[in-house]
Order: structure tokens, then sequence, then C-alpha cells
């Protein structure tokens, strides 16, 4: 890794403020020091994109318009509008900040790094994104896209899991700060890298600091920064029951091998082959239902993705005579299930279900 271009930081400061107050983006958390929005925004904008956010931004806040009010609300609740969002713990350490808000700090955000850190779910970055942008303190942040534009700007190659070249952009960051703006400087580099310097085809000839930028002058911007080596796709196969009562389906905690441990999903398993999968479920319903039952003939297939799983699945209609274990399922009308607080993986299978499925012989 190099050390980099030198900018005149006074100029660069001066050129990306006087930008984003003419071109920053209309955006609902835009506009307020109000920690306890900045904060809901800062987590809801974890490693997903702004138009997918702000409907659920909105609606977050009008149910829950304070700290006060998402501490006392269940956990169901906040999981419920956090559906669809995806990275659920998200949802629960918010849940849980919120809680731990009331009873220590009376409900008040604290403006130090040290006590925003102790609250679940607060890193590094939220941290001091909030003390910049509601508290107006001096603290640089540092996410993909503020990495993205300061490697360029500075001609720092590497990326940010390598130890040296966080070090590196973190020093230029902190020569770059504004101390008097530094909330708008910290909104205008992430704008910057979300709009103008994309990670391809930078839009170079509309970026407000390109007579600065050592990725610009080398005319190879994108070789800026290194990507980061992608974990290899692993292909698993999944198997889902469908059990029903008329209209109501019966629901499980969490998926399976851990994932999805706060969300409501039909009961299902993996497997190395779509045969494992059957079978892996079907020991798992014998833990789940007293009296015999049986598997269908799957009535169809998806491919669904988490994280770095790509995921082949098969539905199967269930039969039973009853003799549920007490507390196994939770029972859902399938018309409420898009307000449930369920897995995305759960509506795609919500909707592969046909209307009433093939009826069967009872075993027994």
């Amino acid at each position: 890794m190099n050390g980099g271009s030198h900018p005149n930081p006074a100029a660069v400061r001066r050129a990306l403020l006087e930008w984003f107050r003419a071109n920053a983006r209309t955006l609902p958390w835009r506009g307020t020091s109000d920690p306890y929005a900045v904060w809901v925004s800062e987590i809801m904008l974890q490693q997903t994109q702004i138009a997918t956010v702000t409907p659920f931004y909105q609606r977050f806040l009008q149910a829950f318009p304070t700290v006060a009010h998402l501490a006392r609300a269940p956990l169901e609740r906040v999981l419920e509008l956090w559906s669809g969002l995806g990275y659920y713990r998200r949802a629960r350490h918010l849940h849980q900040a919120a809680q731990a808000l009331e009873q220590q700090f009376g409900g008040t955000f604290p403006e130090n790094y040290a006590g925003l850190r102790a609250l679940p779910g607060i890193g590094d970055y939220t941290a001091k994104a909030l003390l910049s942008i509601a508290f107006n303190q001096p603290y640089a942040v540092l996410d993909g896209n503020v990495a993205r534009v300061v490697a360029r700007l500075c001609s720092l190659s590497g990326n940010l899991h390598q130890p040296q070249f966080r070090n590196s952009v973190e020093a230029k960051l902190g020569e770059l700060l504004s101390q008097q703006e530094p909330g708008n400087f910290n909104q205008a580099l992430m704008e910057l890298g979300q709009t103008i310097c994309l990670p391809r085809g930078p839009n170079c000839s509309a970026c407000p600091v390109r007579k600065w930028c050592g990725a610009y002058r080398s005319g190879n911007p994108e070789a800026f920064p290194i990507p980061r080596p992608r974990r290899a796709a692993e292909s698993r196969y999944l198997a889902v029951a469908i059990l029903r009562r008329g209209t109501r389906v019966a629901m499980v905690r969490g998926l399976d091998e851990g994932l999805l441990p706060d969300l409501w999903n039909f009961p299902a398993a993996f497997g190395r082959t779509p045969e494992k999968a059957r079978h892996r479920l079907q020991e798992k319903l014998h833990c789940l239902i007293a009296t015999p039952h049986s598997l269908g003939e799957p009535t169809a297939e998806f491919r669904h993705s988490i994280t770095f799983r790509t995921i082949r699945g098969k539905i199967y209609p269930a039969e039973t005579r009853g003799g549920f274990v007490r507390g196994a399922f939770r029972w859902f009308e399938l018309t409420r299930l898009p307000h449930a607080a369920i897995s995305q993986l759960a509506r795609k299978i919500t909707g592969a279900i046909p209307p009433s499925l093939p009826r069967r012989r009872r075993t027994g």
C-alpha cells in the first residue's frame, strides 16, 4: 500500500460542504438533530439501501416516536414493523438499547463516546455518527462509502479489512474533518460516495473535489480501493413443511442452524441434498408432533439467498391428526402473515403456498 497523495484539507473541506449544501438529497432523517431519529436511521441504514429504508423508517417513527415508546413496546411489535428490512438482530438491539436508555439515562442519550458504545448494537460507526450529527462533536465516521472516497482522493490502495489501510484512511479523515460542521461533513462524504463516487462508473465530472483527487489524476479511479475478496457462496437445500388448520398455518421461531432466531418461519430443515433436507425435516417434526404424521410430495420449489448461502428449497404439505407438543407452534391466519414478524424467506414461501393443499390420507 502506498503513502497516497496529500490534498489540501481546507480546500477539500470547503468544496465538499458547499456541494453538500447545494446538492444533498431530501431524506426523512436529514435536517434533524434529534438523537433518537438519527440513531434509528443509522441502524436501519446499516447494509441496507436508502430506497428500502425510507418507508420502514417513516412507519417505525410513526409507531415509536420516542425512546420511551420503543422501550415500552413488545419485541414482537418491533419485529413486525422491522419485518422485510432484514438483519433482524438490529431490531432486537434497538429495542434493548431503548430499554437501557430509559432505565439508565431517563430516556436521554449520553453525549459521550463511551456511554453510547456501552448500549446494545451501537458500534464505533454509529456512536461517532450520533455524536457528530446529533451533538455536533468532531468525530469522523468511516464506512465503505467514506473509505472509497478517501482512498480515491488520497490514492490509498487496500481495503477496509486490512489494518494498515484502515489506519491510513482514518488518519486522512482526521485531517479533513470539519471541526465546525462535523455532522454535515460526514454526511457529505457519505452522500458523495452514494451518488457520485460510485464503486463502478464514478461520475468524476460532477465531483466537487475532482481537482484534488489522486485517483482521478491516475486515470483509473476504480482501482481504488482494492475490492475485498468475496466469500464463496455456499449452496444449501431446504425442506419446508406446511401444516394447516383450515385457513391457519403453523409457524415456529427461527429457521434452522441458528438462522433468523427472532422471527416466525415455517418448520424447515437444511441438508446437503434435497433428500437429506427432507429427512432432517421429518426428524424435526417428530419432536414437535406427538401423533403420526406424513409429508406429501413437494407442491412448489423456490430459491433464496441469506448472506453467503444460496438456498434451493421445496415445500411439502404435512398431514397429522393433531397432538402437537404444547407450545411447539404458533398458528397464523394466512391473510395475517404479511403483517406478522416473519422472515423474508417466509414471505416468499407464503406466496408459493397453493390456496388449498392436496388432501392425503392420514396415517395412523
